[in-house]
């Protein structure tokens, strides 16, 4: 979380001219609740359930471009669908980044703790290699601008054929 998945997909979305989707906000729009109310409702186990299913039907369309959430990879029908399904590029960003980037946002359940950095090194130590699995291609975030990012992507992608020449 606080890699810039959504920003950065929706910038590719937009140069590529593809439908741009957010499976977390596509699970906010379907149930009309904040992902903070599904987890006081259900838990992270129902909100993992409504994920898996709405990365199930994304992963099924054509030419889109998903930015999932950050717990996507833990369940494995979701590295599968994701992995086989499209291309998966993680957007990776070390611990220390990603709190600066996510320290003021409340919208984030599961850094509603006392000590939320930790939570995010623990959270980065599981999920790092899941994502390393089901990745096609690793993108290091780094400082670089959303355009050097939507840049770097573009170029991966072209240069494995997967688009041609890339509007800008």
């Amino acid at each position: 979380m606080g890699a810039g998945k959504t920003t950065v997909g929706r910038a590719i979305a937009r140069r590529l001219d593809r439908p741009f989707f957010d499976s977390d906000h596509e699970i906010e729009a379907r149930t009309g609740a904040r992902i903070p109310v599904i987890f006081e409702l259900e838990g992270e186990a129902g909100f993992r359930e409504r994920e898996a299913n709405v990365i199930s039907e994304l992963t099924g369309r054509d030419n889109i471009v998903l930015a999932t959430g950050g717990g996507a990879v833990l369940r494995p029908e979701n590295r599968e669908a994701l992995q086989n399904r499209g291309v998966v590029i993680y957007l990776r960003a070390n611990p220390h980044d990603l709190w600066l980037r996510t320290r003021r946002d409340k919208n984030r359940p599961l850094l509603q703790t006392e000590d939320p950095k930790a939570r995010l090194e623990a959270l980065y130590e599981v999920r790092d290699p899941l994502y390393r699995e089901c990745a096609h291609f690793v993108i290091e975030t780094g400082r670089p601008s959303v355009n050097g990012l939507v840049n770097m992507v573009l170029m991966q992608l072209e240069m494995a054929g997967v688009v041609k020449h890339p509007a800008s």
